[in-house]
């Protein structure tokens, strides 16, 4: 399921019907703003931000602003993703670690909001991203197990891991692990803290005692997206009770509607800064709003799509088939299985169209057409060749042919859409000759328009 799918669906409709009219009068803006009004509800925004961000759309809409530009759609298309923007906080707000270390990070929330996995992932963010030498410590006595999964998560992802037992006191906990990490030399230290299944009065207490102990530089505050408008309820409750420095919204993968992305930050006043989308420890992004309300409109988001390439994409076997291509040499199956592994890495074909502008139904296409299972069959069949034959296809004769397909249990058919896909793709190759991947990309999105919008506002 794609974040956002059912709002970006209704509003790049209701959108496109707009962003194509010569002259826009209070009437259409009116009717667009309607149906707006309805997707935001929909989508589980809560009430009283889809009021202030309706309102502040119309205000500028109805103004100066749309009448006297050249494309009265397109400005208003604009206004509405700046709005979008604000709604979610104006730009990207990372930690604020400058401090003597250890600086410390207090995480808070409910059980089940995924603060203990958020922990992990943000550790391996520190590490890896920032470079920090990270220490976590677990004070939920509440719960053994929650201690042993941290202990396992911080052995996953490298990260110095705290002991605390259950018959210890939060508060002692929590300063013992402060003691120990500037003795340790650590940067950041994360404190992982009880949740309950609702707020109580009790965790409250708790949670502020352990504030008031260890002092943090960032309390973050952990919110499952997936519970929709009570998300809202319980962010109130906690920013009235801890001062909250941010948000960390996980499960933002499972949830097609995207209500709580949007109104979390008008609820609390605190910023997102962090979203989990999916179950790997590396699954954590920075959030970035302008990005999001471009992925909500429709528009894609290239520039998360380039900085993941850089990420995940492995330098030195891009590097090798672009001084391959670059030489003359010709793209071959083995070069190819590369290429499946390397999309495999990015989450696979329908996780990188779907940030790319005017690709969501392609996405979707290319989820439910299930292409992940079409490369690990490509792989088999390439796996199932001798390396001579992967170096040169063109020796394939009917008795290797039918080798292979039983070898990989695929289907002489099978064999034949992949010899036809690796020529496609060798003409691509001797075109592009050595770009690497994170090129193409940028190559791709130089070919938008500012704001990666493609001409003429939304895809036809």
């Amino acid at each position: 399921m794609a974040m956002f799918e059912s709002l970006s669906d209704r509003l790049s409709h209701t959108l496109r019907k707009i962003t194509g009219k010569a002259q826009l009068s209070e009437e259409n803006i009116q009717e667009s703003l309607r149906e707006v009004r309805m997707a935001l509800l929909e989508a589980d925004v809560a009430l009283p931000v889809v009021k202030d961000f309706v309102d502040h759309v119309r205000l500028r809409a109805v103004g100066q602003e749309v009448s006297r530009s050249l494309n009265p759609g397109q400005q208003f298309l604009k206004i509405v993703k700046q709005e979008l923007e604000s709604v979610m906080g104006t730009a990207s707000e990372g930690l604020n670690l400058a401090v003597q270390p250890p600086a410390v990070i207090l995480m808070a929330g409910l059980q089940g909001a995924g603060k203990t996995t958020s922990v992990a992932k943000l550790a391996r963010y520190l590490k890896e991203r920032e470079k920090k030498k990270v220490m976590v410590v677990s004070a939920d006595v509440y719960r053994p197990a929650a201690i042993k999964q941290l202990e396992t998560l911080a052995a996953d992802v490298g990260a110095v891991f705290f002991p605390s037992a259950a018959d210890q006191s939060p508060v002692t906990i929590a300063t013992d692990a402060v003691a120990a990490a500037r003795k340790a030399f650590v940067d950041v230290l994360i404190v992982d803290t009880a949740g309950r299944l609702h707020i109580d009065a009790e965790l409250m207490a708790e949670i502020s005692q352990i504030h008031s102990a260890i002092k943090p530089v960032e309390t973050l505050f952990v919110i499952d997206a997936m519970i929709g408008q009570d998300a809202v309820n319980t962010a109130k409750a906690f920013s009235e009770a801890l001062p909250l420095t941010g948000v960390v919204l996980t499960k933002v993968d499972g949830d097609a509607r995207g209500g709580a992305a949007l109104s979390v930050r008008h609820v609390t006043g605190k910023p997102i800064k962090f979203m989990g989308v999916g179950e790997k420890t590396d699954a954590l992004e920075p959030f970035h709003p302008d990005r999001i309300a471009s992925r909500i409109l429709g528009m894609g988001d290239v520039l998360s799509l380039i900085e993941e390439v850089e990420r995940k994409v492995d330098h030195k076997k891009a590097e090798k088939l672009a001084q391959k291509v670059q030489k003359g040499k010709s793209f071959d199956l083995e070069d190819l299985r590369d290429q499946l592994h390397q999309m495999q890495n990015l989450g696979g074909m329908g996780a990188m169209l779907e940030k790319l502008p005017g690709m969501g139904n392609v996405a979707q296409l290319a989820e439910q057409s299930n292409m992940t299972s079409q490369f690990k069959k490509m792989e088999a069949i390439i796996n199932s060749m001798t390396p001579a034959e992967r170096k040169n296809p063109d020796m394939l004769n009917g008795s290797r042919k039918r080798r292979i397909t039983q070898g990989s249990g695929t289907s002489i058919q099978d064999l034949g859409r992949l010899l036809k896909q690796h020529k496609q793709m060798a003409k691509v190759m001797k075109k592009m000759k050595g770009k690497g991947m994170a090129n193409m990309m940028r190559g791709l999105a130089g070919n938008l328009p500012s704001g990666g919008m493609p001409p003429g506002g939304f895809p036809r």
